[in-house]
């Protein structure tokens, strides 16, 4: 678990309040830790740690490789350069909630439950959604998302969506490639996007080690229904003798309810990615500046006054 920390204001323990800090403190590290190991954003973003103001992340363009050079010769000198880049600032996100002195008074233990309940599924709701509109609006080839009053960038470092029919090599200004395909699910069409990525190329041409094994769909019982005929059982049922079905057995799936509304109604959009090559060359990159701080205090009208503070940002 990220962790959540917590402070508490003067004069808080000695109030009527001071009872409850302790329970609701444990409701809401308990229900945070829960709530993060549903979480599907470990297996769709690499997830790191921030100290700084913004993130630049970069890659490099390959090198050439090994030559023959035969006895005593000369070590060739190969090359590589800064591929495309790209910035992510930090956002800060805040929400708080109150009890008023009356709920203690009147023991109103529900209350005492309820709030921080809300309160901490709000924040790693809110996590949810964000990595989810930032997923649906690339599905739906848009170049930024309107999220919370805010508005985010949808596009890959290269400066394009990152769904796109011509994503750019920045040395080789003929080579442009597609993650952008237009087929709904089925055996075929998993086959077909597989074998593309794995001839996916680096800047300088060379063959990538792409190797397909997550697939990401929204809630819809009828693109369920269609991946796992395609991918669940070890023989072809459309074959007479039941011939092997290499797809079987070699994916992760991820269900994600919140890309139901984000893509509008009854979407059969999906998605293929490589999640450990992902992590690896930072291909959906989140990075946590603060985790969530949680601040306990008195205002002047009594009320005991819950406040939580975070910063993240993800594209």
């Amino acid at each position: 678990m990220a962790g959540i920390s917590f402070t508490e204001g003067s004069g808080v323990n000695n109030s009527v309040f001071g009872k409850a800090q302790a329970p609701i403190r444990m409701f809401i590290e308990k229900r945070g830790e829960a709530l993060e190991q549903q979480s599907m954003l470990p297996y769709l973003f690499d997830i790191s740690e921030s100290n700084n103001f913004a993130e630049m992340v970069a890659s490099m363009t390959g090198m050439k490789g090994f030559e023959a050079v035969g006895e005593n010769g000369e070590y060739p000198t190969d090359s590589m350069q800064e591929s495309y880049s790209k910035t992510f600032v930090h956002v800060t996100w805040k929400n708080s909630f109150s009890l008023s002195r009356e709920i203690i008074d009147d023991s109103k233990v529900m209350d005492l439950r309820r709030k921080p309940e809300a309160f901490v599924a709000g924040y790693y709701r809110t996590r949810e959604c964000f990595g989810a509109a930032l997923y649906a609006s690339a599905m739906l080839g848009n170049t930024s998302v309107k999220f919370r009053k805010w508005t985010f960038p949808v596009t890959s470092a290269d400066g394009v969506c990152l769904f796109n029919k011509n994503h750019p090599s920045i040395t080789n200004s003929k080579l442009t490639q597609s993650n952008l395909f237009a087929d709904a699910f089925s055996d075929d069409a998993l086959a077909a996007v597989e074998t593309a990525m794995q001839n996916f190329k680096g800047d300088n041409g060379e063959v990538l080690d792409v190797h397909p094994d997550t697939i990401l769909i929204p809630n819809n019982y009828k693109l369920k229904k269609a991946v796992f005929a395609a991918i669940g059982a070890d023989k072809d049922p459309d074959t007479s003798n039941n011939g092997f079905n290499f797809l079987f057995g070699r994916w992760n799936v991820i269900v994600w309810p919140y890309l139901n509304e984000l893509l509008g109604g009854d979407s059969n959009a999906w998605v293929l990615l490589d999640s450990s090559y992902n992590t690896a060359r930072g291909g959906a990159e989140w990075f946590d500046r603060v985790n969530l701080e949680v601040r306990s205090e008195i205002a002047s009208n009594d009320a005991n006054n819950w406040k939580g503070y975070a910063r993240f940002t993800a594209g």
